[in-house]
């Protein structure tokens, strides 16, 4: 478990799942929020984005924590495991709220509010982004090892076991 990509709806606990996965795997972690999003809430190119996802790439170990569709397949391609927090839309939402105000590692300014165009996203995911995934998945189903964690319970679970 060298190379791993965690994908899911924003607010699913990618994050908080990958750093947990990093600290007990000791392998370095991507947030490719912090790489495609500036301090100014201004973003990179997307040539620069994939320039530096083809970095990453070339390292022996890596966590890459996101969803950014443009690049997913590739992701796919690249990974060992891939890990899907398929978490219902109410807690991604609830979890999405609670972090509004907060300082995060894994995004590069303080969200002031969850604005209207976030939450659409976040309730649509299941309709708009899940099946893609859910298919992209399926391609590559026999040559990946694939993780599908759909509660908060099942992925306490699942990292108290790697502890063990």
């Amino acid at each position: 478990m060298n190379k791993i990509i965690v994908i899911g709806s924003p607010g699913s606990g990618k994050s908080t799942f990958s750093k947990k996965l990093k600290e007990i795997l000791n392998i370095p972690l991507y947030h490719l929020d912090m790489i495609w999003h500036k301090e100014d809430k201004t973003t990179i190119s997307k040539e620069e984005f994939d320039n530096k996802l083809n970095e990453i790439f070339k390292e022996d170990k890596w966590i890459i924590d996101g969803n950014y569709n443009r690049t997913l397949e590739l992701r796919i391609k690249e990974a060992e495991v891939i890990y899907l927090l398929d978490i219902d839309v109410l807690e991604c939402l609830d979890n999405a709220e609670n972090r509004v105000g907060k300082l995060r590692t894994d995004m590069p300014w303080k969200e002031e509010e969850l604005n209207e165009e976030f939450k659409r996203f976040i309730i649509d995911f299941p309709l708009t982004s899940l099946p893609r995934i859910y298919e992209l998945l399926d391609k590559y189903k026999d040559n990946k090892k694939i993780i599908i964690l759909k509660s908060r319970k099942e992925i306490d679970d699942y990292i108290r076991s790697l502890k063990c």
